[in-house]
């Protein structure tokens, strides 16, 4: 395997490591309040992006997404990491947004976009189930718009999630639940033969992210849809 970035990319990048399969380089956030909150951000051949907090001695904060790492530095306008987190070129401040740096992560992002659309173009999403924590019995939920996207979204997040909590179709624990063999086909626009293929998942979209929602996932998607 050729290397991920060519030298002219990463020319004059501080800390600049080579591994097998990942570049590491020196990066940081800049909090108006606490000052600069250093890490190492690792970019991934397949597009993920970690970084190792070195904000302080004794900081034990591993493997950030560059959100979470945004987060953790005390950033006042957070959600915007593409801008805020910074690289160290030829001993200036450059956000990793005017970097090669991004390139893998750009390209498999625009992958998962694409893997959430059927042959038709339009989005699509299998159906999901959620356990009721009162009867243990597995609901299914439809995903085809916004509004049962949400209420999909809330209810995962609901430790406490109930039959009855279920808007659409009123049902109470004493209803049956789904036929075994029914469980099996998950909503696949693509095939009906299809039991879960990575080319029928969303990892993330319109439809199913929420800009109103405060989880990591929906702050994440909102905030790289933004730069």
């Amino acid at each position: 395997m050729g290397e991920l970035f060519s030298e002219e990319e990463v020319r004059e990048m501080s800390g600049l490591k080579r591994g097998g399969d990942y570049v590491e380089v020196t990066c940081g956030c800049t909090s108006h309040r606490y000052g600069d909150a250093v890490g190492r951000l690792r970019v991934y051949l397949a597009g993920d992006l970690e970084i190792s907090c070195e904000c302080t001695p004794g900081c034990q904060e591993d493997k950030l997404t560059p959100a979470a790492f945004e987060k953790h530095s005390g950033r006042e306008t957070a959600r915007k990491w593409k801008n805020n987190v910074w690289v160290i070129v030829n001993g200036e401040k450059i956000p990793v947004s005017k970097t090669a740096l991004l390139k893998y992560y750009n390209q498999a992002s625009k992958t998962a976009n694409s893997s959430s659309r059927s042959h038709n173009g339009k989005l699509c999403h299998r159906d999901e189930f959620v356990r009721c924590t009162r009867c243990n019995k597995e609901r299914r939920f439809r995903l085809r718009t916004k509004e049962e996207c949400r209420v999909h979204h809330d209810a995962l997040a609901d430790v406490n999630w109930k039959c009855a909590d279920l808007p659409f179709d009123k049902i109470t624990c004493d209803d049956d639940e789904e036929r075994g063999s029914r469980k099996v086909y998950r909503g696949c626009l693509r095939s009906p033969t299809c039991r879960g293929c990575t080319s029928c998942v969303c990892f993330g979209c319109e439809l199913c992210r929420f800009s109103d929602c405060s989880c990591q996932t929906c702050i994440d998607f909102i905030s790289n849809a933004q730069t």
